[in-house]
């Protein structure tokens, strides 16, 4: 099985960017626990990070010719972005949406995820593990 991970706008600061909230690993570090894990899962994983809407919306296109599932963290675009929910409605593969910070307790604006309703489900809250808990769902869903 090959899943694809989307990490979306300014993960690529997590180590510095607001510790007390995404914790203090680097990118570098979350992509490495996911590749360890999802090889002890026996997963093909790719792992790519996108600070644009439409680059996120060009790889989740692309995913359904060769990934048969998405692990997504669309970071902000969670809250607002429509065209990739769209994107994410319109591919034929599952897709689950992970968070670090548990959304439903953080700032009124970024509670309600509209990427979230398109997915097949989301995972919040736990940190770098919410991706292997979406990665599991994944599996599951594809009856793995």
């Amino acid at each position: 099985m090959r899943v694809l991970v989307i990490h979306g706008p300014n993960l690529n600061l997590l180590g510095e960017r607001q510790p007390e909230i995404y914790g203090s690993q680097t990118l570098g570090e979350i992509n490495e626990f996911i590749r360890t894990s999802a090889a002890d899962l026996g997963v093909d994983i790719e792992c790519a990070q996108y600070n644009g809407e439409g680059e996120i919306i060009d790889a989740i296109h692309a995913a359904r010719e060769s990934f048969d599932a998405i692990v997504i963290n669309p970071g902000a675009y969670s809250h607002y972005s429509y065209a990739i929910a769209d994107a994410i409605a319109a591919v034929p593969i599952p897709v689950v949406e992970a968070h670090l910070s548990n959304i439903a307790s953080r700032e009124a604006h970024r509670r309600i995820s509209v990427t979230a309703a398109a997915c097949t489900g989301s995972v919040s809250g736990f940190g770098a593990n919410s991706y292997i808990l979406a990665l599991r769902a994944a599996l599951k869903i594809q009856g793995k």
